[in-house]
């Protein structure tokens, strides 16, 4: 079946389906799956983007798109198997990673894993540490998912605004205990090279946003895995 390459989508056409669904990061799931028009019409316009034609975008066009659709394609990957507990559920009981490694992301006319697109198209091509507060794989314990889709003329500031949000949920990372212990999202942890490869570092680098020191000492906090959705 031969099909046409096109350009990148909009992110409007995500940003409709994320300001009705999405609210202060839960997700209304129920809701999405009665109504999936727009997300699966972003993801089918996804699926068909030119891949060249992306290679020639700006960097922040470029990792704007893929955050999107990382996005987009896990809420897809949840309606598919809803209601859920959680995205841990998906696959046998031996393999609780076994979401992110199915082919379920369409993009330049090929499918993809969650992975691949984190791990291989993300991660070690625009080396944005940040990404990680952006990327969303609908477990309570991720950085909240926006209501809007990032875009590459707002992507440096909707970054920071995340890491800002993500930081600021105590539950996740919090520097206000008694002690010189900062308690941090095992995000950090298992991504620690991208954030400069040692405890320090990480401290180093969320500086910006929770007032802890170089000195301190790092615990990590547990990872809440039930799904980010909105109860009725």
């Amino acid at each position: 079946m031969l099909f046409l390459l096109a350009a990148l989508p909009a992110s409007a056409g995500l940003n409709e389906v994320l300001s009705a669904r999405v609210h202060e990061g839960r997700v209304d799931y129920a809701g999405l799956k009665k109504d999936p028009a727009g997300l699966d019409a972003w993801l089918a316009a996804a699926a068909a983007a030119d891949e060249s034609e992306f290679k020639g975008r700006p960097r922040e066009q470029r990792l704007a798109f893929l955050i999107n659709l990382y996005n987009a394609a896990t809420l897809r990957l949840i309606l598919d198997r809803y209601p859920i507990a959680s995205i841990r559920d998906i696959g046998p009981a031996w393999d609780p990673n076994k979401a992110w490694k199915l082919p379920a992301v369409k993009v330049f006319g090929r499918t993809v894993t969650l992975n691949q697109v984190e791990h291989e198209m993300i991660r070690p091509v625009f080396n944005e540490p940040r990404a990680h507060f952006a990327l969303v794989c609908a477990a309570k314990g991720c950085p909240p998912l926006r209501s809007e889709a990032y875009d590459g003329a707002r992507l440096d500031a909707q970054l920071d605004d995340q890491a800002r949000t993500f930081l600021s949920q105590k539950a996740k990372n919090d520097a206000s205990k008694a002690g010189e212990t900062a308690y941090l999202s095992p995000i950090f942890k298992w991504y620690m090279k991208d954030f400069g490869g040692s405890k320090k570092s990480v401290l180093r680098f969320v500086r910006k946003w929770l007032p802890v020191e170089e000195t301190w000492a790092v615990d990590w906090t547990v990872y809440d895995w039930s799904l980010n959705e909105e109860k009725k």
